[in-house]
């Protein structure tokens, strides 16, 4: 008995660790061809918890099943198992205009079919083993499972990510996975055909419709909670492995103390921390100009989500059931719940809401089930998550009302929140454009002497604006620019900045709201002599297919928020943004970051094509709009950098980094924990 006790259990925390393995090194294959967005992530959520319950659903299959049943268990291992070996890597089927049919298709054809047979495992071994000891569900193996889950994660971005390509990642995988196919064939050819009278527990009692739909509300409040704090910090952060893991991680903690330790569960100190936590962020939310320090702001999130996701399944442990024939049940409607909660915020949220709500209703959907659970109990809890509702539905309202009376402009995709604002500042009443809470862009108002002067990170001392004025006068400029924002740039082909008909500006733009937002409520574009031609889609996937533009300047500014598109910052990219440049062309990277240093990196992949790199740092000056700005400037000789223009205001650049690839990156390296 121990024997197989070992067997499952090894089988079991085998699958879980490679299926939250692969969730992490899919998504990251996945960035290039959608921009590098926070959504894709989120997205690929959604499918991981959709095949999470495809697997589940299996799982009640099978346990049901006879001989038969177990063949096609048995074919389909090996079938999983020719479909890796056929695939070397993961390889993004689809393009950026549909980047939600891409994601599912390219995880279905990828990892879809060994990524539902490691899904079923757990509660389909939990049965198996239930029957063969005739004993109540062993539960302690769902706990099990989910360490390996937390392992996995962990072991990604720490040991995996750092040192292997994602074709090594890939074949690594491929051998594990072959490895656990091994044990569950062991397994499967000594099960059981489920015996004729169901094995009962003796305190079994039926459950209660209450009950099942609390078996789907608490899970998918933890997903929604998940969800929605995992779209804000990827969003505002960076779209990297390891802000994709830290909130997973919290979530799958909670998991395996709810079912391995169900003693520590405290309702009346959990629910009391969880009040002060879900009002401190409720506070947070309605003041768009405080930033914490990415120390500060991240453990804040965390706790907050691990404890209403602890109180979510704890719950769920109190009332889960005692016997094989509900168990795949409860896992069905907790899986369920888990795609419910996901789809909402990854997909159903941004058809439905042109602002981002989607903290503000994951507090509002705790609140009011904390008020569900506890409403029988003391009067003094039904008082305050009664309270605690009114007041979330009030913050929504509120912010509702807010972004209404603010925005000129609302607008929200798979690529993130656009809103247009006018707002006052030292140089006067100016038009912005927000993307969640980072500014893409202004142009001041009611001043003819400032209207088309560029602003906020492209002023004429920053890194853009010096590569720009440094392009020689015997032939009109040719610029490139990955990220419109507001068009800013285009100040350029204004005479004021040197611009002159027969000057052409090229954008490149992956978002399809940013287009019109900058041609209507914004006129750099408008005013400026330059030919200005706009090219929607991903920027280097549209550079790959033109011919070369020989570009005297290439801007890449390309950022969702404050996340960083990886794919734009590699040796591949870099090779191709070369092939762009016209002689003695020059590449101008735009790091401001309230997260990452960037400056090394580059650097680096500058050094690794042969190209020179420097540093720009140009001051704030308020009274024209100008923010702090950090840039990075690439030449083809350190000569460049010689051009009184540019001498001064440039500095060479220390580094030790590996240079990214599009089969290597690791972000740890860059990441600033406090204010830069």
């Amino acid at each position: 008995m121990t024997s197989n006790r070992l067997l499952y259990g090894v089988t079991i925390f085998t699958s879980a660790f490679l299926l939250f393995l692969v969730e992490p090194m899919a998504a990251k294959a996945l960035l290039p061809i959608l921009g590098g967005s926070s959504a894709v992530w989120i997205t690929c959520l959604v499918f991981f918890q959709t095949m999470l319950l495809a697997g589940y659903l299996y799982a009640h299959w099978l346990s049901r099943g006879g001989p038969r049943h177990r063949l096609a268990h048995l074919i389909l291992l090996a079938a999983a198992i020719v479909a890796l070996a056929l695939a070397t890597h993961i390889t993004p089927s689809g393009s950026s205009a549909h980047p939600i049919l891409t994601i599912f298709r390219t995880l279905t054809i990828t990892i879809g079919l060994p990524f539902l047979l490691l899904a079923s495992t757990s509660p389909l071994l939990q049965v198996w083993l239930s029957r063969r000891e005739s004993s109540t569900v062993p539960y302690r193996l769902f706990a099990l499972s989910n360490l390996g889950s937390l392992l996995g994660l962990l072991a990604y971005p720490i040991l995996i990510e750092p040192h292997l390509t994602l074709r090594a990642q890939h074949a690594l995988w491929t051998a594990a996975f072959t490895l656990f196919a091994i044990l569950s064939t062991l397994i499967t050819t000594r099960s059981q055909s489920p015996t004729s009278t169901p094995i009962q527990s003796p305190t079994y009692i039926p459950t209660t419709p209450r009950t099942r739909l609390l078996w789907f509300l608490l899970p998918m409040t933890a997903a929604v909670q998940l969800a929605a704090v995992t779209a804000h910090l990827t969003s505002n952060v960076a779209a990297i492995p390891l802000l994709w893991m830290l909130p997973l991680a919290a979530y799958l903690l909670s998991f395996i103390l709810a079912f391995e330790t169900p003693r520590l569960y405290q309702r009346s100190i959990i629910l009391r921390v969880l009040v002060i936590m879900i009002a401190s962020l409720a506070w947070l939310l309605t003041k768009t100009d405080v930033s914490l320090p990415i120390g500060i702001a991240i453990p804040f999130f965390l706790i907050e989500l691990f404890l209403a996701a602890f109180f979510a399944h704890a719950e769920a442990h109190k009332i889960r059931p005692s016997t094989p024939q509900e168990s795949t049940l409860f896992y069905l409607l907790v899986a369920a719940g888990g795609v419910a909660g996901t789809f909402f915020v990854g997909i159903l949220s941004p058809l439905l809401f042109r602002s981002n709500y989607d903290l503000a209703l994951a507090f509002l959907l705790t609140s009011a089930l904390a008020a569900y659970i506890t409403w029988r109990e003391a009067p003094a809890y039904r008082i305050l998550w009664s309270a605690a509702t009114l007041g979330m539905i009030a913050l929504i309202v509120a912010l509702h009302i807010a972004y209404a009376r603010q925005a000129l402009f609302q607008g929200r995709n798979f690529y993130g929140t656009l809103r247009v604002l006018r707002e006052s500042s030292p140089a006067g009443p100016v038009r912005m454009l927000m993307n969640g809470t980072i500014q893409h862009g202004t142009q001041i108002l009611d001043r003819p002497d400032l209207e088309t002067t560029p602003t906020t990170y492209y002023a004429e001392d920053s890194g853009a604006g010096l590569a720009i004025r440094s392009i020689p006068t015997d032939h009109p400029r040719n610029i490139g620019v990955i990220g419109l924002g507001v068009g800013t740039l285009a100040a350029y082909g204004t005479p004021a900045y040197g611009g002159r008909p027969g000057d052409h500006i090229h954008f490149y733009e992956i978002n399809p709201l940013v287009k019109p937002i900058a041609s209507y409520w914004f006129w750099y574009m408008r005013n400026t002599q330059a030919q200005v031609a706009i090219t929607e889609g991903d920027g280097r996937a549209s550079l790959h297919a033109a011919p070369p533009q020989h570009f005297d300047v290439l801007v890449i500014d390309a950022f969702s928020g404050d996340a960083i598109p990886l794919h734009l910052l590699t040796i591949e990219a870099m090779q191709e943004y070369r092939r762009h440049l016209a002689p003695g062309g020059v590449l101008a990277f735009h790091v401001s970051n309230q997260y990452l240093n960037l400056a090394p990196e580059i650097a680096a992949l500058a050094q690794a094509v042969n190209m020179t790199p420097r540093r720009i740092e140009s001051p704030a000056q308020p009274q024209r709009g100008e923010y702090l700005a950090t840039w990075v400037l690439a030449a083809d000789t350190p000569t460049y950098f010689d051009q009184p223009l540019l001498a001064t205001h440039t500095t060479p650049i220390a580094t030790t980094l590996k240079p990214w690839t599009d089969d290597y990156s690791a972000l740890l390296p860059v990441v600033e924990w406090g204010y830069r």
